[in-house]
């Protein structure tokens, strides 16, 4: 009697795309969009964005297989808490999700894994739009 070889586990999203670089490119070239957009810059109140830029790259890489860093630095991603301080309305989400759309299209992803990427970071740009509109009613 033979036995088979334990079935290997499919390769992660994270190590299909390259692993840690893939996402460095990814998230940098967000930020730099960031960076430069009227409607977004004014959301991140870090004059700096690098520390944002690192905790978006770690969500991801964990979120997508690869090391667990992000949850050692800052605990459960809690996401819809982190973000409820910050106003976030469609037009910041629209924003977000054209400046994502941009960094996701030049990484050079293959076409199912630029998808898989793109639907979870839709859902979750939706989920944590907290406001219709910007207005200055003040939040509790």
């Amino acid at each position: 009697m033979t036995t088979q070889p334990p079935a290997s586990q499919p390769p992660t999203l994270y190590d299909a795309v390259g692993g840690e670089p893939a996402f460095r490119r990814i998230v940098a070239r967000f930020y730099e969009l960031v960076a430069v957009d009227e409607i977004l810059r004014p959301v991140y109140p870090e004059a700096d964005l690098a520390p944002a830029e690192e905790r978006l790259r770690l969500y991801l890489i964990e979120h997508w297989g690869g090391p667990a860093a992000y949850t050692q630095l800052r605990g459960p991603a809690r996401l819809a808490a982190r973000h409820m301080p910050f106003r976030i309305t469609r037009a910041h989400r629209d924003a977000w999700l054209r400046a994502m759309r941009i960094a996701l299209d030049e990484a050079g992803l293959a076409t199912e894994h630029r998808d898989r990427l793109w639907g979870h970071l839709e859902t979750v740009a939706t989920n944590l739009t907290t406001h219709e509109t910007p207005s200055t009613l003040r939040m509790r």
